[in-house]
Formats: C-alpha cells, sequence, structure tokens
C-alpha cells in the first residue's frame, strides 16, 4: 500500500489491523496522533473518490474493450 498525505508531505506504506502506521523510510510502525489520523483519513476519501472516477471513465457502457 502507498497513501501520500499531502498535509503531512508523507507516504504511508503500511497499516496494521490496530491502526498504526509505518511511513516511507521508517522501519517500524506506530500510533498515529489525532492530525495524523485525520490527514491519513482525509487523504484516502480522497483517493478513493478519484480512483472511483477513473473506474467510472474506463467502464462506461460502450466503451469497448482495448479502445
Amino acid at each position: 500500500m502507498r497513501l501520500y498525505v499531502e498535509p503531512m508531505d508523507s507516504t504511508v506504506v503500511e497499516v496494521s489491523t490496530d491502526g498504526r502506521l509505518r511511513y516511507e523510510g521508517q522501519t517500524e510502525l506506530s500510533e498515529p496522533t489525532l492530525q495524523e489520523r485525520r490527514a491519513v483519513i482525509y487523504a484516502a476519501r480522497h483517493e478513493i473518490e478519484s480512483l472511483t472516477e477513473l473506474i467510472d471513465a474506463l467502464d462506461r457502457p460502450g466503451r469497448a474493450a482495448g479502445s
């Protein structure tokens, strides 16, 4: 996984099931602060919206495969 978090100018590269994060350049998972959690959630929601738009644009009816 790779998620760029613009407000933090950091990239999340791993998330544990208990919510700890590992950022690019770090070797260990750490507990995010409240501000970090909010920034990561905002970035993830924005990425989901962007990816949904991409899927919708590429998967429109009438669009032939390979065109």
